[in-house]
């Protein structure tokens, strides 16, 4: 055990010190009460007593990224990893990554309980602050609580918004009452119409006004379609 980790008060603090130096953020998390199981068998016999959620959110995480990105498959899901496992180690806590599995962590169902984001028409969850310009990276499950405080309680900026521009934006209609509808979406993409939203983005998650200002860079928009597309 290292200095750093040698002590639980402050431990969050820490945690949170070491995720922004490499340009990520805790983007939520939340205490388990005694007992509770956090939804998600980790490869340890530690208890599991707190989760932190680690993600991004805006733009920059990108150019970081952008410097240190090798070759491999799944470049992104690789760095973080390459991040997160030495951090977890240190701290004496398991790491889960989103694409773990299956069985899959419960990413979205982690992300409402602690309180700061909510359901989009898109099925995206979204920030009050960020829109749908974040994501979640890995999470933390710690075997201890850290007095995680309660999120304050934030209306969704969906109920107030006029005419929902995301679902309008949709040129093939993919977003829907009755969910999403991923054949479409694929096939517009690999169209010759779909060059604008395999270039810069999806057209319908830039027309949600929330965080507008936040939207990634062409590049990581390009980053981002581009595995969308290649179904990683």
């Amino acid at each position: 055990m290292t200095d750093e980790t040698a002590a639980p008060d402050g431990m969050l603090a820490r945690i949170e010190r070491r995720v922004r130096s490499h340009g990520l953020r805790i983007s939520g998390g939340f205490d388990l009460a005694p007992g509770e199981s956090p939804g998600y068998r980790p490869e340890t016999d530690a208890p599991v007593r707190s989760v932190l959620l680690v993600g991004q959110a805006g733009p920059g995480l990108w150019s970081r990224f952008a410097r240190a990105a090798a070759d491999v498959p799944d470049p992104l899901d690789t760095w973080c990893r390459e991040i997160l496992v030495p951090l977890a180690h240190d701290f004496e806590c398991a790491v889960v990554m989103p694409s773990d599995g299956p069985p899959y962590a419960p990413f979205q169902r982690w992300a409402l309980r602690s309180g700061t984001v909510h359901p989009s028409p898109l099925g995206l969850l979204i920030d009050p602050v960020w829109g749908l310009w974040h994501a979640w990276r890995g999470a933390l499950l710690l075997p201890r609580p850290l007095g995680w405080p309660a999120a304050p309680a934030t209306p969704s900026p969906c109920t107030t918004c006029s005419g929902r521009p995301c679902l309008a934006a949709c040129p093939v209609g993919a977003f829907s009452g009755d969910g999403f509808d991923a054949a479409a979406c694929r096939a517009h993409l690999a169209s010759p119409e779909g060059g604008e939203c395999r270039d810069d983005g999806c057209l319908a998650r830039r027309a949600c006004p929330v965080g507008a200002e936040t939207r990634y860079g062409s590049a990581q928009m390009r980053f981002h379609m581009q595995a969308y597309i290649g179904g990683t």
